[in-house]
C-alpha cells in the first residue's frame, strides 16, 4: 500500500485522523443543540433545527470550522462550552506508536487541521500529540479550509514540502480529493474517524483502520 522510501514529509490531519472525532461529533450533534435551547429558551427540537441549518450551510467553508464565528452567530462561549465535555477528547488506537516510527524512520511531519487556533490548543493541551510534530499549521492561519483549491498551494509555500515525496492522511474525502488535485502523491483515508461511529466505505482512495496497518509493514521492511 505504501513504500515509506519514496516519502519524505507526513501531513497529518488532527480530528478523525490523530483524535477520536466522536468528541467532535458528540459536541456539535448533542451537547451544544441541549446548551443551545437551554441558553435560547428553545425545545431540544427546535434548537437541533436551528443549528443543524446553519451548521450545514456553511460545510466546507473557514466559517464551519472557526469557533469565533460560532460564538458570535450563536452568542454563545462556544470554547468555554467545549471544555465541558472535554474528558471525551482521546487519541486514536496506535496514534502515539505511529507517531513514534515516524520519528525513528526520520520523516518530517506535519499536523494540517482545520481546528480554530483556540480548539487546537485546547486538544493539543489534552493529549500532548504535538510533542511529535515539526510544524503544526491551522487552515485559519492560512485563510483557506483544506476542502479548497487555494489552501493547498499556500500551504506548501508556509511549509515547502515536495508533494511528490508527501504523504497526507486525513478523514473528510473532499480534502483528501482538493489534495490529489494539487498532487499530493501519497493519500490515505481513515475508516472509523469516530469511535462509536460506523466503519465507512471508502472507494475512491486507500484506507485504513488504524495506524499499525502501515507502520508494523515499515519496521518489517
Amino acid at each position: 500500500m505504501l513504500d515509506w522510501r519514496s516519502v519524505d514529509t507526513v501531513l497529518l490531519d488532527m480530528d478523525g485522523t490523530l483524535l477520536d472525532l466522536h468528541y467532535d461529533n458528540h459536541f456539535w450533534f448533542n451537547h451544544l443543540p441541549r446548551r443551545y435551547a437551554e441558553t435560547h429558551g428553545l425545545t431540544l427540537a427546535q434548537a437541533e433545527e436551528a443549528l443543524m441549518a446553519e451548521i450545514e450551510s456553511r460545510r466546507g467553508t473557514l466559517e464551519w470550522y472557526c469557533l469565533s464565528f460560532w460564538s458570535r452567530e450563536l452568542n454563545m462561549d462556544i470554547p468555554a462550552i467545549l471544555r465541558e465535555i472535554e474528558d471525551r477528547i482521546a487519541v486514536r488506537p496506535h496514534v502515539e506508536d505511529f507517531l513514534s516510527g515516524l520519528r525513528q524512520m526520520d520523516k518530517r511531519v506535519l499536523l494540517v487541521t482545520n481546528s480554530h487556533p483556540d480548539g487546537l490548543t485546547h486538544k493539543l493541551e489534552r493529549t500532548g500529540i504535538d510533542r511529535w510534530m515539526d510544524g503544526i499549521i491551522s487552515s485559519h492561519d492560512l485563510g483557506h479550509a483544506k476542502e479548497s483549491a487555494e489552501f493547498w498551494p499556500v500551504l506548501r509555500e508556509h511549509s515547502n514540502f515536495d508533494p511528490d515525496r508527501t504523504l497526507f492522511v486525513d478523514d473528510n474525502e473532499q480534502v483528501l480529493a482538493a489534495a490529489r488535485d494539487y498532487g499530493i502523491a501519497h493519500l490515505l483515508c481513515i475508516l472509523q474517524p469516530d469511535s462509536r461511529g460506523p466503519l465507512r466505505a471508502i472507494d475512491d482512495f486507500p484506507a485504513i483502520l488504524h495506524f499499525n496497518e502501515i507502520i508494523e509493514v515499515a519496521r518489517k521492511k
